[in-house]
């Protein structure tokens, strides 16, 4: 491909070398160089590409893009920018032919609510006839290829890749998680979303590699707003004002507020042994009836989010209704159908925000008994196991404190740390370090009317003990505990 293709629509000072000469890749992992080809210095938080400029002009890239100037031959081109990781984005876009042009772009950002709301849109429009990507927390889908995610929002080659490969599979529109970290370091620049949504926020992804402060967690989330075409922003949020400041897009809003465009009204819990969900009508841009088979005010608020969506896409209403009572999300409120007499679910609540927003929301069901299953990760603040002790002796009626990913750290170490915080509560909790042991406990020991939540591994399919991954997947376990069970009781 053509330098100056890919430099079409990106600022830039040659430094050294020509434009006019042929590329056959764009990398930024010095590892992967390969004759002729584009390099992008990108300084990470641990590595800086500048310090292998050297070493990938041996190994033949053609093109550098950096920030400062670097020695290399001058047969190496050198284009210097104000920031690379920007300048990928753009780059990237190029090299794949602007895909996004292609698609029915949906960015979703916001503290809580991403992963779920991203799975109903992509339900409810392909329930339309739509053929739909998805990038998020989970994993990549691109028809019928699910790639396991690393990151929320993926470096933007990687973004660009992806939107080429649905193009190709013939999809028509994607729906992709937009983390913060995501619009920080420019990971989806380079083109517009045709619809923005800004799901809520709170207090966040701060600390050293992360935001310095809550302004600016906010300010980048905000970001999206000045990068789509129509934004669609939760009115309830208590920071609305300030999200919406500098926006550059049409707006609607969605929310309980009567000054939303979109509204729920008449909210009320439904349940039945081994089942929890909610109900409620829509009013406002549209009229009908709603029920989600997902617990919880949240459940109102994903969904709700997920109809303002496919509203822009003239989707019926009794499609909507049908995909969402089928939506569900892998590891977030999942129920797993163990007994006639108790629910059983399955949550990736893995810090204190989170456990105390999933059991407050489960005590409004009014179970005779809420029991939490949950362990803490190794390798991760101390306080996260201290606070979400603290909370699950709150509002659990029992815990069982058991492993996690323990990481380099011995499990029994995690627990300790986890019954300090128990400790500032009257809970009661058993302490059972083995995951399955832990969950047939709960299972074993569940009377009529439970809600017993294994929390914190969610869609995780592995258990990160000294540095490996062992397969250790939940549903398996469950499955396995059923399975021992019938066995003992046939013989």
């Amino acid at each position: 491909m053509k330098l100056t293709n890919l430099l079409e629509r990106l600022e830039y000072t040659c430094i050294q070398g020509s434009v006019d000469r042929e590329i056959t890749a764009v990398i930024s992992d010095s590892r992967k160089v390969t004759p002729g080809a584009l390099f992008i210095c990108i300084r990470g938080a641990v590595v800086d590409g500048h310090t292998f400029a050297a070493s990938v002009a041996e190994k033949g890239a053609a093109v550098l893009v950096v920030e400062e100037p670097v020695d290399v031959p001058s047969c190496v081109t050198v284009l210097q920018v104000k920031n690379t990781r920007y300048a990928m984005a753009l780059i990237s876009c190029a090299y794949f032919g602007h895909p996004a042009e292609k698609l029915k772009t949906i960015g979703i950002t916001g503290t809580k609510g991403k992963t779920t709301t991203t799975y109903m849109v992509k339900s409810i429009l392909e329930n339309a006839g739509h053929k739909v990507g998805l990038i998020g927390t989970i994993e990549t889908i691109i028809g019928d290829e699910h790639i396991p995610a690393v990151n929320t929002t993926p470096e933007s080659y990687l973004v660009q890749e992806s939107f080429a490969k649905m193009v190709e599979a013939g999809c028509d529109s994607v729906v992709m998680e937009v983390s913060s970290q995501g619009l920080m370091l420019h990971r989806t620049a380079g083109f517009v979303f045709d619809y923005g949504i800004f799901t809520n926020i709170e207090p966040d992804h701060i600390g050293p590699n992360e935001h310095s402060s809550f302004e600016d967690y906010l300010h980048c989330k905000s970001m999206l707003l000045k990068q789509c075409r129509v934004g669609i922003v939760n009115a309830d949020d208590e920071h609305f004002e300030r999200i919406i400041e500098g926006h550059t897009c049409s707006l609607e809003t969605f929310g309980f507020s009567p000054n939303a465009d979109l509204r729920a009204a008449d909210a009320h819990l439904v349940s039945r042994p081994g089942y929890l969900g909610i109900a409620y009508r829509v009013e406002g841009l549209m009229n009908f009836p709603v029920e989600i088979d997902i617990p919880g005010k949240f459940s109102i608020y994903n969904s709700l989010t997920a109809i303002a969506i496919c509203r822009h896409f003239q989707v019926p209403v009794e499609k909507i209704t049908a995909a969402l009572k089928v939506a569900q999300v892998k590891g977030r409120v999942e129920m797993i159908k163990v007994s006639e007499d108790f629910t059983l679910m399955i949550d990736y609540a893995h810090n204190a925000m989170a456990l105390e927003s999933l059991l407050t929301t489960l005590r409004e069901y009014h179970p005779h008994r809420l029991v939490a299953v949950f362990g803490c990760g190794g390798n991760r603040s101390k306080l996260r196991r201290y606070e979400m002790g603290e909370v699950s002796g709150k509002l659990a009626d029992l815990t069982i404190i058991t492993s996690d990913n323990p990481r380099d750290e011995e499990p029994q170490a995690i627990i300790d740390d986890i019954k300090t915080g128990m400790a500032k509560t009257n809970g009661a909790y058993v302490e059972i370090p083995d995951r399955k042991e832990a969950i047939a406990y709960a299972i074993h020991h569940g009377e009529p009317g439970d809600i017993i939540v294994l929390a914190g591994k969610g869609h995780e399919d592995y258990q990160e003990i000294r540095g490996k991954k062992y397969p250790m997947d939940e549903r398996v376990l469950i499955r396995e505990i059923l399975e021992e069970d019938k066995k003992a009781k046939n013989a």
